[in-house]
């Protein structure tokens, strides 16, 4: 395992406690040391002491950020693997990009899959659903892996076709998960804007847990955070954006299908990160030059 950080290390710890032997590195010494004392894991002090320490076939996975680190990462590995060894890339990166990584691993003799991995910091406990690209030899010799990792051996992990197609369904299953946030989002906005009625919000939502039609993890996660009275106040206004709703939004207009809650959340992020602010102040001047509507100043 290649990165160590909060997903690549639970990964390492699931591994190693469900019976692999996992070799791991990363740049960083304080990553390598959170690891140190878990047992069936053994660290290195560089990515080739980690190679030269596997032996052949090696199953070598990345999970580092998309762009530069694993561009790196994959280009010291085409230099450093042999022919037949298993690369998988398990970033958040574009399908587009992975279909061009196997092309050049294959160029090389090298195996090639893309795994879109989801559960985040409770993948340890309640393992990880896992979709992966890949041809016919390399899936089943991920297969074993995928298990190990899996919320249980027989679900939660799934070949979903050649290179590629493990990030294009990760993309699109994150896609979703953007408008599934927003609806959540807007629709507590909604109750809590309502202040006659004076709701208990983190009441509502706990309500809807329980044989609603709109229950769900992410529900639950809303729950959790609505039972602190102070957690909205904490927080500013500011929503990040990885990447995948961007693409997930490109993959929609170079199809041209139409994907308009998804193009939706994505837009409301780009607002919460201060991007409409140009246009409102110009919207502003607009209706006082037509109307001579008064502009409020900052």
């Amino acid at each position: 395992m290649i990165g160590l950080g909060r997903m690549g290390a639970n990964m390492v710890r699931r591994l190693a406690r469900g019976g692999a032997h996992v070799h791991g590195f990363d740049a960083q010494p304080e990553a390598r040391a959170a690891l140190a004392d878990e047992p069936g894991v053994v660290l290195h002090a560089s990515l080739a002491e980690a190679v030269a320490a596997l032996p052949s076939p090696r199953t070598v996975w990345l999970m580092l950020p998309a762009g530069e680190a694993s561009e790196s990462a994959l280009a010291e590995l085409v230099a450093r693997l042999a022919p037949g060894d298993l690369v998988v890339d398990g970033a958040n990166a574009n399908y587009l990009e992975s279909q061009r990584h196997a092309r050049e691993l294959e160029a090389h003799g090298l195996r090639f899959a893309d795994c879109g991995v989801s559960g985040g910091v409770w993948g340890l406990a309640n393992g990880y659903c896992l979709m992966y690209g890949a041809d016919a030899e390399a899936a089943a010799r991920l297969e074993p892996i995928a298990r190990l990792l899996a919320p249980a051996p027989d679900r939660g992990w799934l070949h979903c076709g050649p290179p590629g197609s493990g990030h294009f369904v990760k993309m699109i299953h994150n896609g979703i998960e953007y408008g599934a946030m927003q609806a959540y989002a807007e629709g507590f906005a909604l109750l809590e804007g309502k202040a006659e009625f004076d709701l208990d919000l983190a009441a509502v939502g706990e309500l809807w847990r329980h044989g609603s039609v709109v229950r769900s993890w992410l529900l639950d996660l809303t729950v959790d955070a609505l039972r602190d009275p102070d957690a909205l106040d904490s927080v500013a206004p500011f929503v990040a954006d990885s990447g995948e709703g961007r693409w997930t939004v490109d993959e929609s207009v170079r199809q041209g299908t139409p994907a308009p809650v998804i193009a939706l959340a994505l837009m409301s992020r780009f607002a919460s990160q201060g991007r409409a602010d140009v246009g409102n102040r110009l919207l502003s001047l607009m209706r006082k030059g037509f109307g001579g509507h008064a502009v409020k100043t900052k």
